[in-house]
């Protein structure tokens, strides 16, 4: 599946947000409360042990419309979705991004070509956990001979 290339800056719900935060943008929070006695259930997300809170931001009802409006506009669902289930969808790289993979901690498979990459990202893993672990201890040396006591990380941001 290919994913919508649709610059979200372009579209009609881009538009009606950047003209509601003018609206908005002023509102003071505490206002909003004293307005809507309901405020703090609109905006809260309950998820088994977490609780997504955002009613404490400048967001209204007509706020989250637009958003959502939004979401559909770029095809937020299919983007997810394809994310997920492995899909390339770097298109610079021409690969699967794999942030889920990584974060996987249910055992579900992770199907990039049809082949579950889940072992291999385990693998790696733990090797990395392994490396750390003598890095820090002071087993693992450097060039010198030396113990290794100061790290610069350079990513690339995945």
């Amino acid at each position: 599946m290919s994913l919508k290339n649709t610059n979200p800056t372009e579209t009609n719900a881009w538009k009606q947000l950047t003209n509601h935060y003018k609206e908005v943008k002023n509102q003071q929070i505490k206002s909003l409360f004293n307005n809507d006695k309901d405020r703090k259930e609109k905006f809260t997300i309950n998820f088994n042990a977490f609780e997504f809170d955002y009613s404490k931001n400048r967001i209204t009802e007509e706020t989250l419309g637009y958003l959502l409006e939004l979401a559909n506009d770029v095809d937020l669902k299919s983007a997810i979705e394809a994310q997920f289930s492995g899909e390339i969808i770097n298109q610079t790289e021409k690969r699967a991004v794999l942030h889920t993979a990584l974060r996987n901690q249910l055992n579900n498979e992770v199907l990039v070509d049809g082949k579950n990459i889940l072992p291999e990202v385990k693998e790696t893993l733990a090797k990395m956990e392994l490396f750390t672990n003598k890095v820090t201890s002071g087993e693992w040396k450097g060039f010198t001979g030396k113990s290794i006591t100061d790290v610069v990380n350079i990513g690339i941001g995945g």
